[in-house]
C-alpha cells in the first residue's frame, strides 16, 4: 500500500456528514465486554489499513487495544463467540456451526479456543503471548468494496439471542437467522466487532487524534466507537508509521451509515474543544456523529480532541 491515505481527508464532502449527537454512551456500552478485539497476522502483526491479501491470514486478537496504555482493561474473562458477516450483517459468512467459533479469556487476553473437534487454527501474539484465532472458514463477502465484519459476544449472550430467534441452542447450529438488530444471535449493543478487508482495496477510515497544551500530539488516549449496528470496540491513539498510523485512535474499513465515536475525560486529558474535519461541534465530553456514505472511494475522517 501506499502512504496516499493521509492527504485524503474531507475532499470527499459529498460522501460524509458529520455532527455532534448526544448518544446516550451507557446504553451503547450496557452488555458489551470491556476491552478491545482487532484483526492480526497470526502474530498479532497489524496489516496497513485492516486490508489482507488472502481469507487465510486474517486472525482474530483481544486485549486492552493496540496502543493502549498498560493501566487499560482487557477483554472480561469468560468464553465467546465470534462471526464473520459481510459489513450490513446481514449476511452470515462464517460457514461452521457456531460451537466451533468459541474461544476463551483469561487475564483480560485470548487464551485459547474451545476444544469441539472443530475448533480453529491458532497463532501466537509476538507481543504478549496471547493466542490468536484464525477466523477462517468463512465464504467471499458479497460487498463489492471486500469488506468484512468480525464480531464477538459472550456464549451467554450469543445463546439468549438466538433463543430470541427461536433457537434453543444457537451453538449446535451455523447461523440463528436474523431480525431487527439480532444478527445471527449477536445482539448489537451485547457485541464488540471490527471490521477488515481482503484484496486490494481503498481504505475508508475514522482517526481520532488529541493535542496536548503545546500542540503535540498524545499517544495512549482512548475513544469508544460504535458502528452501525450500536455494537461497540476501543480504539487508542497510537504511533506505527510502517503501518501509516500516526498518533491516531483509528477505526478501518468502516461500512456505510452512521458510525458514534465516544470521547471522555482521561488521566491527562480532559476533553476541551472537539472537531470533526476541522468544524468545532463543541467544548465537552461528548459523541460524535460521522455518517458514511460510500465507501468506494478512499476517505479518512478526522476527529480532533484539544485537552485541558
Amino acid at each position: 500500500m501506499t502512504g496516499t491515505r493521509r492527504a485524503v481527508s474531507i475532499a470527499g464532502a459529498a460522501l460524509v456528514a458529520v455532527g455532534a449527537a448526544l448518544v446516550p454512551s451507557n446504553a451503547a456500552l450496557a452488555h458489551a465486554p470491556s476491552g478491545a478485539i482487532f484483526t492480526t497476522l497470526p502474530d498479532g502483526s497489524e496489516v496497513n489499513f485492516n486490508i489482507y491479501a488472502d481469507k487465510d491470514d486474517v486472525y482474530l486478537d483481544g486485549g486492552p487495544g493496540q496502543g493502549a496504555p498498560q493501566t487499560a482493561a482487557g477483554l472480561d474473562d469468560g468464553t465467546y463467540v465470534f462471526q464473520v458477516t459481510d459489513p450490513s450483517g446481514k449476511t452470515l459468512l462464517s460457514q461452521d456451526a457456531a460451537r466451533c467459533r468459541q474461544f476463551t479469556v483469561v487475564g483480560g487476553v485470548i487464551s485459547g479456543v474451545v476444544a469441539t473437534g472443530c475448533e480453529h487454527l491458532t497463532g501466537i501474539d509476538v507481543d504478549h503471548g496471547a493466542v490468536t484465532v484464525q477466523l477462517m472458514p468463512y465464504a467471499d463477502t458479497p460487498n463489492p468494496g471486500g469488506e468484512y465484519k468480525a464480531w464477538v459476544t459472550t456464549v451467554e449472550d450469543f445463546l439468549a439471542g438466538c433463543a430470541q430467534l427461536g433457537v434453543a441452542n444457537g451453538l449446535a447450529v451455523v447461523n440463528c437467522g436474523s431480525r431487527g438488530g439480532n444478527k445471527h444471535g449477536f445482539v448489537g449493543g451485547h457485541s464488540k466487532t471490527d471490521n477488515f478487508k481482503v484484496g486490494e482495496e481503498v481504505p475508508v477510515e475514522i482517526d481520532t487524534r488529541f493535542r496536548g497544551h503545546s500542540g503535540d500530539y498524545l499517544d495512549g488516549y482512548g475513544v469508544t466507537w460504535t458502528d452501525t449496528f450500536g455494537a461497540t470496540n476501543k480504539k487508542w491513539s497510537y504511533w506505527a508509521p510502517d503501518n501509516y498510523v500516526f498518533h491516531e485512535a483509528h477505526v478501518e474499513a468502516v461500512e456505510t451509515g452512521t458510525h458514534h465515536i465516544t470521547i471522555e475525560d482521561q488521566p491527562g486529558c480532559a476533553v476541551g474543544q472537539v472537531a470533526v474535519d476541522g468544524e468545532g461541534v463543541g467544548y465537552a465530553p461528548q459523541t460524535v456523529a460521522v455518517t458514511i456514505r460510500s465507501t468506494r472511494k478512499p476517505l479518512t475522517v478526522f476527529v480532533d480532541v484539544s485537552c485541558d
